[in-house]
């Protein structure tokens, strides 16, 4: 294991030295999978809109990764840890939307959101008896409908 760790992290950090980033790229292993941390500046430019460009340079270091082992697995990169604070916002913000449909008795509509803020968005809100959520659309760009439950639907 310890050399897929260190081959993720040299791709991770000759690729982000290529874009003409300097960063300081740590990786472990954590749940079977390889964790991939990236401390640099200019983050914006590394996460893009919405966490689009991390979701990219993720998806390239797997594959890359992926290729060279000639065997399979799983890679998941953070940079600056986006995707904790992220996580946290959409906690927060799911939290906030609930309220809202259990107190106009009302289903609303949010999104889109990737499949990583899909899941957390569903697993947050699936502790919460008075509402149920489903993805809507195609793609990999999804909307959440999060609807009340009615008591003599339970």
């Amino acid at each position: 294991m310890e050399e897929k760790i260190e081959l993720a992290k040299n791709f991770t950090s000759g690729l982000i030295r290529l874009m003409g980033f300097e960063a300081e790229v740590n990786a472990f292993q954590k749940e079977g999978d390889i964790c991939v941390e990236v401390k640099a500046d200019r983050e914006g430019r590394l996460i893009g809109k919405n966490g689009n460009t991390l979701d990219c340079l993720e998806l390239l270091i797997n594959r890359m990764v992926n290729k060279r082992l000639k065997h399979s697995i799983h890679l998941k990169l953070d940079i600056n840890r986006y995707r904790k604070r992220r996580e946290e916002y959409l906690k927060k913000m799911a939290s906030q939307w609930g309220e809202n449909v259990k107190k106009k008795n009302k289903e609303m509509i949010v999104g889109p959101f990737n499949t990583f803020e899909r899941r957390i968005i569903h697993t947050f809100l699936k502790g919460e008896e008075q509402l149920r959520t489903e993805s809507i659309g195609s793609g990999d760009m999804k909307k959440i409908k999060i609807i009340p439950i009615k008591k003599d639907d339970r």
